[in-house]
């Protein structure tokens, strides 16, 4: 069986990525199962460096391979903002979604993405990086209550419904982070055979 670590203490994040791998030769752990982890600084300038980083982390102090995400919201009316600074907008969920709203008051162009870079790392070595993306706007006031983060303000296209809104299968089929998680998936298939021995 195929043993992986997810660099993160993140559970909803963890609980996505358990839906989203359908494979049952993987096994997923998560820096959740080990608790000792120090942690690592994101200090990086764009989404990949920061995947980059906890994924290289990740793999060296677990010693089996690993995959980290990087995420964000990028809103084009505030030029890219919060973007990899997403998760230290503010304090709390609650008050990162306030803050936004504020930010936008008045604003009448409501485009926004939500960006995912998975990056892959094995044996000490970051391997690949994927690049998954939904476009859509940022509702007036938050709805729903499934998902976390952003995901009350957030309406993809072709949908009147926040990502708080939809259900979890409805998410996973479009989300940044399914799309960036197929293509990397697509990528350890085709490389199973000859990363068998470090998997």
């Amino acid at each position: 069986m195929a043993f992986i670590v997810i660099a993160t203490a993140n559970a909803h994040k963890v609980q996505e990525y358990r839906e989203l791998i359908q494979d049952n030769r993987v096994e997923l752990k998560s820096l959740l199962d080990y608790p000792a982890f120090p942690g690592v600084e994101e200090n990086g300038s764009s989404f990949k460096e920061n995947a980059s980083i906890k994924a290289l982390a990740a793999c060296k102090y677990c010693d089996v391979p690993a995959f980290a995400d990087d995420s964000g919201l990028e809103v084009m009316a505030l030029n890219g903002e919060p973007g990899i600074y997403s998760a230290r907008y503010a304090p709390t969920s609650e008050e990162r979604i306030a803050k936004l709203l504020k930010n936008m008051e008045g604003v009448t162009d409501r485009r926004a993405r939500f960006v995912c870079v998975i990056a892959i790392a094995v044996n000490g070595e970051v391997i690949d990086t994927f690049e998954g993306e939904i476009r859509g706007t940022i509702g007036f006031e938050p709805k729903g209550t499934n998902g976390f983060g952003y995901d009350p303000v957030f309406i993809p296209e072709g949908e009147t419904r926040t990502f708080a809104e939809l259900s979890s299968e409805e998410k996973n089929r479009i989300s940044h982070r399914a799309n960036a998680f197929k293509k990397a998936a697509e990528f350890v298939e085709d490389q199973m055979n000859c990363l068998n021995e470090d998997f």
